[in-house]
């Protein structure tokens, strides 16, 4: 007869996966990332549930958001500016307080 008890388990099986956020980054790496050739989104204020597939590098050309990471109590912000790195498997919650309009671009699944 299988056991369903762990003594190790610590509640989630799934590692811990974060937004990365880097605040104003210089000229040199937004051209260097080529940005500018990248498709572009905007979005009004509201809340928007949001799940990645793959990861998505973005900069925030304008906007304020919070992102509330689904199954955790943390919540990042960002805003213009800010290039920010959505790990594969994220499921998160866009509150959306300025409208935003992002470069984006989604990692090839080679």
């Amino acid at each position: 007869m299988a056991s369903s008890s762990n003594p190790g388990a610590t509640g989630t099986d799934a590692p811990s996966i974060s937004i990365t956020v880097e605040r104003n980054p210089p000229q040199s790496r937004l051209v260097e990332l080529g940005i500018k050739s990248w498709p572009k989104w905007g979005c009004p204020p509201g809340r928007f549930p949001l799940k990645f597939d793959a990861e998505e590098t973005c900069y925030l050309v304008k906007g304020k958001v919070t992102a509330y990471i689904k199954g955790s109590s943390e919540s990042v912000e960002f805003g213009a500016g800010d290039l920010v790195i959505f790990p594969k498997g994220l499921s998160c919650t866009w509150d959306v307080s300025a409208p935003v309009d992002k470069y984006y671009k989604f990692a090839s699944s080679s």
